[in-house]
């Protein structure tokens, strides 16, 4: 069959087999490989992407379901000068990434929590850790990547209109270097 998707902001068209799982297209058909597969049975979070601004894991959605719709992946969240993204530049500085391989799915899932909190309260640490369920990590124990979520949140409601979190972050590294990241299911 053929379809369509709007993928990372460029329009897709491919055709498709009626069982292929988004998470094989992107993958293997558009070479997106920051998009991991790690359990297969959505259990992990590792191919976590947005569908439509919402996190989803793609090792459950049919390519056919998401047709005409738009995806975004972890090559997609970052800022058109390459910088880190807020949350990103947040997980980096609290050490919420180690091995890197649930970094991805994470960073898809709790982007979509940053960008709901940014006009209220910041998520409370019981509703980070609850966000981040089906999200598994064996190296962080969450603790880092909790504070690194607290810190983008509170960065992005802070933040003044028009200026990146991971600009300012940026700037304060060059900074610094030239003075010597229930049951929620996604």
């Amino acid at each position: 069959m053929d379809l369509s998707l709007n993928v990372n902001g460029r329009p897709e068209q491919f055709a498709a087999q009626p069982n292929e799982l988004l998470v094989e297209r992107l993958r293997d058909g558009l070479g997106l490989t920051g998009t991991k597969v790690g359990c297969d049975t959505g259990q992990c979070g590792t191919c976590v992407v947005q569908l439509d601004g919402r996190s989803v894991k793609s090792c459950l959605i049919l390519t056919a379901s998401a047709a005409g719709s738009r995806v975004t992946t972890i090559e997609g969240v970052t800022t058109r000068g390459g910088e880190l993204t807020g949350l990103q530049e947040a997980l980096r500085q609290e050490h919420g990434t180690q091995c890197g391989f649930c970094t991805p799915g994470m960073v898809m899932a709790l982007g979509e929590l940053v960008d709901n909190t940014a006009d209220r309260e910041a998520p409370t640490e019981s509703e980070i850790r609850e966000w981040l369920t089906g999200n598994l990590c064996r190296c962080t124990g969450y603790h880092s990547v909790v504070r690194g979520v607290q810190r983008a949140c509170s960065a992005a409601r802070t933040e003044p209109p028009g200026e990146s979190v991971a600009a300012s972050a940026s700037a304060s590294a060059s900074a610094s270097t030239s003075a010597s990241t229930s049951g929620r299911e996604v």
